[in-house]
């Protein structure tokens, strides 16, 4: 048997970003020899990404900031906006650990701070570190779960993503956690009981197609995020450099295989396949979220769940003026509160309105948004909002005119303005409960409209992540079948199973589960050998 073989270790990690990077280090820390293979260099979409982790309960940095919290408040905010994705006890867990986890990447070099953002916002600039992620201020929420700030960002400038990334590969790394870099993984392997006992994989050989599949690699994975249309141009070199410079090896796992390879958002069959109505948006990630790590699990028996949810992100703001319009769709109806976390206002957006959605304001709020841009804003977010601002957006006179270039109904759009300025000059509460300080009367012309949809033509991307992958039994984080039977050997965690944020999404909650489920699912494999 050890003769077919290139490796034998007791933990084998399939995909080395956020989550596999925790599976690595807590198998390791479980005294199991461990090895993660990735198709790149490591990192995956959480290198990339803002760098968010969901925690509360009394975190260290909420307590600092003055804030107090509970396991108990965090779980019933969560059990709102979970949806049942897991079950009560496995969500109550997730909270409860909650502190203990954020303190677990601190000690394994992950750096947070205590400096909390005053205004609600998508994104803290680099003078914050914790805030307001998700919905917690906003009703029907704010009146289930006493809020608090629970969106810790990692401690670094920009997008702190890979500040999180180069830690966590530097902790495993130095536990003793081999990684295998520029590998994908081909084919899981059963025994005679159908037990996932290794996997075989291809590795781009040293040399020159080594290099430049790292530099295409490295490239690619710029580009997607600001174009995507360009990035696209290197799929296929990058792919040709797998398939024709590439070694087989097999690696046996004794303890187990797992899988945290990422989602599936780069894969256009998959989407048409699971989650149509979405594949306008603009995937965020790299194009190893290609699913190819819940098509692994699929081969051996797994089963999938909520492949049809994809989270897509249509933020508004900062800066936070801009939450004084109103949000309509082609009908000129309002269908939400403009205050609501990004993801939510895509979900209805995508699911309720065709994927259509328009921003509706006047020259007062504008120019204030644009006074507010340089102190609420980050280059990107800045640069995006001043394009934004200069030219992509509609203009006109009066609100009738203003519906005809933006293809909204006229009639309809008049008199949800009308009624939003009514309950402006009344003062309270708006219909939606948006909060009385962000409902301003739109009545000082010329008028706007920026186009919000999933596919916008103003040159305003929607970003979006799938959120389905393999179910799984969620004491051990194993695979498990259609029938609730567990592949033995076979593990998921993160976005290549179905988890705690697999219904919906706020900032950091993905990030959050990799960590939660990642460490669950090293300790079950470990803790098998």
């Amino acid at each position: 048997m050890s003769g077919q073989w290139d490796e034998e270790v007791d933990v084998l990690v399939v995909g080395f970003g956020g989550a596999g990077a925790c599976a690595a280090i807590e198998a390791v820390d479980n005294g199991a020899s461990v090895l993660a293979l990735d198709r790149f260099t490591g990192g995956g979409a959480t290198s990339i990404s803002g760098g968010i982790v969901y925690a509360g309960g009394g975190t260290s940095h909420q307590r600092a900031a003055g804030f107090e919290d509970s396991a108990e408040e965090m779980l019933e905010y969560l059990r709102l906006e979970t949806e049942g994705a897991v079950s009560d006890e496995t969500l109550r867990r997730f909270c409860e650990s909650s502190v203990v986890n954020l303190e677990w990447l601190e000690s394994r070099g992950v750096p947070f701070n205590s400096s909390f953002c005053p205004y609600k916002t998508s994104y803290p600039t680099n003078d914050h570190y914790l805030y307001y992620s998700g919905n917690e201020i906003t009703p029907p929420y704010r009146d289930k779960a006493k809020p608090a700030p629970r969106g810790h960002r990692v401690y670094g400038k920009g997008t702190s993503g890979k500040v999180m990334t180069e830690n966590l590969d530097a902790s495993a790394r130095e536990r003793g956690v081999r990684v295998w870099t520029q590998t994908s993984v081909t084919e899981l392997l059963t025994d005679g009981s159908g037990r996932v006992v290794g996997a075989e994989c291809r590795q781009v050989r040293p040399g020159l197609a080594r290099t430049a599949h790292r530099l295409l690699s490295t490239w690619n994975r710029k580009l997607n995020i600001y174009y995507r249309p360009l990035g696209k141009q290197l799929d296929k070199p990058i792919r040709r450099i797998e398939q024709r410079n590439s070694v087989v090896k097999r690696v046996r796992a004794k303890g187990g295989v797992v899988l945290a390879a990422g989602g599936f958002a780069f894969n256009r069959e998959m989407l048409a396949e699971h989650a149509p109505d979405y594949r306008k948006g603009s995937a965020i990630g790299t194009i190893g979220d290609d699913g190819s790590g819940i098509r692994l699990g699929e081969s051996v028996g797994g089963a999938t769940a909520r492949m049809h949810r994809v989270s897509a992100w249509r933020f508004i703001n900062p800066p936070l003026e801009m939450v004084k319009g109103v949000l309509v769709d082609r009908a000129g109806e309002r269908f939400v509160n403009e205050l609501m976390y990004g993801a939510k206002v895509g979900d209805r957006m995508v699911n309720e309105h065709d994927g259509h959605a328009y921003l509706v304001l006047d020259q007062r709020i504008l120019d204030e948004a644009k006074k507010q841009l340089p102190s609420q804003t980050l280059w990107f977010q800045r640069l995006q909002m001043e394009i934004l601002f200069r030219s992509a957006h509609h203009r006109a006179d009066s609100i009738a005119e203003l519906a005809g270039k933006a293809g909204i109904a006229e009639d309809a759009l008049r008199r949800t303005v009308f009624a939003y300025n009514e309950v402006a000059r009344a003062g309270g509460e708006d219909e939606w409960g948006k909060a009385a300080e962000y409902v301003q009367a739109i009545d000082s012309g010329p008028y706007y409209a920026f186009d919000c949809s999933l596919r916008s033509q103003m040159g305003y991307p929607c970003p979006m992540i799938t959120l389905g992958g393999l179910t799984v039994e969620e004491g051990s984080g194993l695979v498990t079948r259609e029938n609730g039977t567990t592949i033995p050997g076979l593990y998921a965690a993160g976005r290549n199973a179905s988890g705690i944020c697999s219904e919906s999404y706020v900032s950091g909650l993905s990030i959050a589960d990799c960590v939660y489920s990642g460490r669950r699912a090293g300790h079950s494999a470990a803790t098998a050998c």
